[in-house]
C-alpha cells in the first residue's frame, strides 16, 4: 500500500500473502492466507479516474493523504445489519459479548448470562450461520483476544471496537470502524476511508523504572490530542522500539517486526506465523529514508510515568504533576506483563503490612491471562484489594455522572496510588509508612513480559428481539432544533434498538438550562427527558436535529449513537467537528452529519429555533448546504454547513440508509 507520493510505503506484501502456507488464525479451518482473494487487504482507488481498487498503487495513482480512498462491542450491530444484506462472505470475524463489572468475576458473568441470554444466543446462532467466530462471555475483552489470536505482522484487521488498534503492537494495521462499516467488509463491499496521514514517532533510549509501555501511548496522546490522531496512522520506529513489549497500540499504530513479536507469537501458539514473518522481516519495517507528515521524537530515558485525564484521554500529566483527585479510578485490558508489574507493587505493600486505601481492580485482559496469572501466583497477591474497573475516561463514561473524574494510566501506577490512597502520590519520590511506622519507598515494578511456561488457556473460551430498520423518505424540509447536545454512550440493551434509544443523549448538557436530560417539549411546553421529547415529536410527525460542539461522537457504542437518533426521528447532526467513526456511522444510517463552515455560527442557534436545511435536492460531493434559522421573534438568518459525503454515501442518504441502498442494488 502506498501512502502519498511514493514517499511512504506500508508493506502488506502480495508475496507475503501468496507464500504463507499457514492459517490466518488458530481458528481458520483452512490456510486462508494462501490465496489473496480470501485475505482482505488495504487497497486504494482513484474515484475520479475510475481506477479499480488494487494493492500497491503506483505513486502516480495514489490519492494524497487526507483525501478519499477505498478499502476492499458493536460487533452484534454488524451482525444485525448483515442479516438483511445476505450473501456475505464467511469470514472469521470474532464477536465478544458485554459483561458489566459490579461485584466479582463469577457473579458478574452469571448475571450477564442471565440478563443477556437472548443477545448471546443470537450472536452464537448468527455466527454459526455466517461463519463468524463467537467468543463466549467471560473469554476476555476484544482487543486482548485480537492480540492473542488474530493479529500478526503485516495483516490488516478491521474491528468494530475503538480498542482494535491495540493489535498494532504486534505489527498489524488495525482500524476501528462502526458496525455498518464491518457489514461492508463482511459482504465483500468496498470499505471507504480517507487515505490516512502518517505520523512518525521515533523512539530512542530505553524504558526503565516506573515507566511502562503504556506511558509511551499516554505521552503521544497528549502531544497529538484526540483531534491530531484522527485520520492518521502512527508508526513507531527507531532504536527505542526494541525496549518495548508488543502489548501496546493505539489510534491505528504500527510497530516494526522484531524479536519480541516473534516470541509472543510463539508463546501464543502461532510459531508458524512467526516463521513466515521472519522470511519477510525486511518488508515489515519502515522504508529507508521514508518521510512522515509529522514526526515526534521521544527519548525513553527521559520519559516519566503519566496519568491522562480527566474528561478526555489526551490531557497528559506526569505523575509528579497530577495534583488532583478523582472519585474513581482503575485500569483494564491488562497483559501478563501488566499483571506482574502491578502484583510486584502490591506485594511490597503487603510485606510492609499495608492494605490498599482505595478500592480498585486491575482486570486481566482475557481468560487466558486470568488463568495464567492464577497459575503463576499473581492472583493471591491481588485478592487483598477491592474492585472497580475502567477502560476510558470520557465524561460520564463510567457511571453516567459527569462529576466523576476518571483518569487513564498504567496498572502499576493505579496499584501504587490505591495503596497510597491519593493521586498526589508519586512513587518515584514519595514515601509510604509501613504498619510499624517505618518510612519506605516502593521499588520500581517488575513483571515478566511473557510467562516462563506456556499460557494457560483457562476455561473453554470459545432483552427482546432486535428491530428491523424501516426505510425512510427524502430529507428536504423544515427541521426543529431543540438543544445543543453532546453524545454519551450507554452499555445496556445493546441488542434492542427501541430500548437502547431510551439512552439517547441523556448525558448531554442542554445549553438552554445547563441541565442533563431535561429538555423543553415545544409541542407541550413541558420539560421532559431527551428520549421522551424525541418520541413525542416523532409520534406527531415533527423532525428534529441536534446541534453540538467539538469531537461529537467520541467514546464507545458509536453505532448505537447513530441508530438512536435515526430511530427516534432525528434528521441531522450539526456540530463543530465529529469523531471519525461516528460521522461515518451517521451517514450509514441515513442521518446528515454536518459541520459549521464558521464554528462561531454555533452561537447563532437558539434552543427554540426552527431549522430548515436547504440544498438537499442538489446534494453533491463538496457542495455545502444552507441552514435557515427561524428565530422565535420571527427573524431569519442563514449559515453555511459543510459535509464530507461522496457519491456513494449520498446514495445511502437518498435511500434512507446504507442497508436500504444495498437492498435496492440486490
Amino acid at each position: 500500500m502506498v501512502l502519498g507520493n511514493g514517499a511512504r510505503r506500508l508493506h502488506i506484501s502480495a508475496a507475503y500473502r501468496a507464500n504463507a502456507k499457514v492459517s490466518m488464525s488458530r481458528f481458520s479451518p483452512l490456510p486462508s492466507s494462501t490465496t489473496s482473494g480470501s485475505n482482505p487487504t488495504l487497497t486504494l482507488c482513484d474515484r475520479e479516474s475510475g481506477d479499480r481498487p488494487r494493492a500497491h498503487v503506483p505513486a502516480s495513482a495514489a490519492r494524497p493523504r487526507g483525501h478519499a480512498g477505498r478499502h476492499g462491542p458493536d460487533g452484534h450491530a454488524a451482525v444485525h445489519q448483515q442479516r438483511p444484506a445476505q450473501g456475505g462472505r464467511a469470514l472469521h470475524h470474532p464477536l465478544r459479548p458485554l459483561i458489566e463489572a459490579q461485584t466479582g468475576g463469577e457473579k458478574d458473568l452469571a448475571r450477564a448470562k442471565e440478563i443477556n441470554e437472548e443477545v448471546y444466543n443470537f450472536l452464537s446462532s448468527a455466527g454459526a450461520k455466517y461463519g463468524v467466530g463467537f467468543w463466549k462471555p467471560g473469554s476476555g475483552i476484544i482487543h486482548q483476544i485480537i492480540l492473542e489470536n488474530y493479529a500478526y505482522p503485516g495483516v490488516m484487521l478491521i474491528g468494530t471496537d475503538s480498542h482494535t488498534p491495540n493489535g498494532g503492537g504486534l505489527g498489524s494495521i488495525c482500524i476501528g470502524v462502526g458496525g455498518a462499516d464491518a457489514v461492508d467488509v463482511m459482504a465483500g463491499i468496498a470499505w471507504e476511508l480517507k487515505c490516512p496521514k502518517v505520523i512518525g514517532v521515533k523512539l530512542t533510549g530505553s524504558l526503565s523504572g516506573w515507566t511502562s509501555p503504556k506511558d509511551v501511548i499516554l505521552k503521544v496522546a497528549g502531544i497529538l490530542t484526540v483531534k491530531g490522531g484522527t485520520g492518521a496512522i502512527v508508526e513507531y520506529h527507531g532504536p527505542g522500539v526494541d525496549s518495548i513489549s508488543c502489548m501496546i497500540g493505539a489510534t491505528t499504530s504500527v510497530f516494526p517486526y522484531n524479536h519480541r513479536m516473534k516470541t509472543y507469537l510463539e508463546k501464543t501458539g502461532r510459531g508458524d506465523i512467526a516463521a513466515v514473518a521472519d522470511q519477510y522481516a525486511d518488508l515489515l519495517v519502515p522504508d529507508e529514508g521514508c518521510e512522515y507528515d509529522e514526526l515526534i521524537e521521544l527519548n525513553l530515558d527521559e520519559l516519566k510515568p503519566h496519568i491522562n485525564g480527566p474528561f478526555t484521554p489526551d490531557l497528559a500529566h506526569p505523575v509528579s504533576e497530577i495534583g488532583a483527585a478523582a472519585e474513581k479510578h482503575g485500569c483494564t485490558n491488562s497483559s501478563y506483563e501488566d499483571m506482574g508489574r502491578a502484583a510486584s507493587v502490591a506485594k511490597q505493600a503487603l510485606d510492609k503490612g499495608l492494605k490498599c486505601k482505595a478500592i480498585f481492580t486491575v482486570t486481566p485482559g482475557s481468560e487466558q491471562i486470568r488463568a495464567t496469572i492464577e497459575r503463576d501466583g499473581y492472583v493471591s497477591v491481588g485478592e487483598k484489594a477491592g474492585r472497580r474497573c475502567m477502560s476510558r475516561n470520557f465524561t460520564a463514561r463510567n457511571d453516567a455522572n459527569p462529576a466523576t473524574h476518571c483518569f487513564v494510566t498504567s496498572p502499576e501506577i493505579v496499584t501504587a496510588m490505591a495503596i497510597a490512597g491519593t493521586l498526589n502520590f508519586d512513587p518515584e519520590t514519595d514515601y509510604l509508612t509501613a504498619a510499624n511506622g517505618e518510612k519506605f519507598m516502593l521499588d520500581p515494578p517488575y513483571g515478566d513480559e511473557l510467562p516462563a511456561k506456556d499460557f494457560d488457556p483457562g476455561q473453554d473460551p470459545t432483552s427482546t428481539p432486535p428491530r428491523r430498520q424501516q426505510p425512510e423518505g427524502g430529507r428536504e424540509g423544515e427541521m426543529h432544533d431543540r438543544s445543543h447536545q453532546r453524545c454519551r454512550p450507554w452499555l445496556k440493551f445493546r441488542g434492542h434498538l427501541d430500548n437502547i434509544s431510551n439512552n439517547m443523549l441523556i448525558g448531554a448538557v442542554n445549553s438552554e438550562n445547563e441541565a442533563i436530560n431535561t429538555l423543553k417539549n415545544y409541542l407541550t411546553g413541558e420539560y421532559d427527558g431527551v428520549p421522551d421529547v424525541a418520541r413525542h415529536y416523532k409520534a406527531n410527525g415533527v423532525s428534529w436535529v441536534v446541534v453540538g460542539d467539538d469531537n461529537y461522537g467520541e467514546g464507545s457504542s458509536r453505532e448505537h449513537a447513530a441508530l438512536e437518533p435515526r430511530h427516534l426521528g432525528g434528521r441531522a447532526i450539526i456540530v463543530k467537528s465529529f469523531a471519525r467513526i461516528h460521522e461515518t456511522n451517521l451517514k450509514k444510517q441515513g442521518v446528515l452529519p454536518l459541520t459549521f463552515n464558521d464554528p462561531s455560527d454555533y452561537d447563532k442557534i437558539c434552543p427554540d429555533d426552527k431549522i430548515s436545511i436547504q440544498g438537499l435536492k442538489t446534494f453533491a460531493p463538496g457542495k455545502p448546504v444552507t441552514a435557515v434559522l427561524k428565530h422565535s421573534d420571527g427573524s431569519e438568518e442563514s449559515i453555511v454547513l459543510l459535509h464530507s459525503f461522496n457519491e456513494t454515501q449520498i446514495e445511502w442518504f437518498q435511500a434512507g440508509s446504507a442497508l436500504n441502498r444495498m437492498k435496492e442494488l440486490m
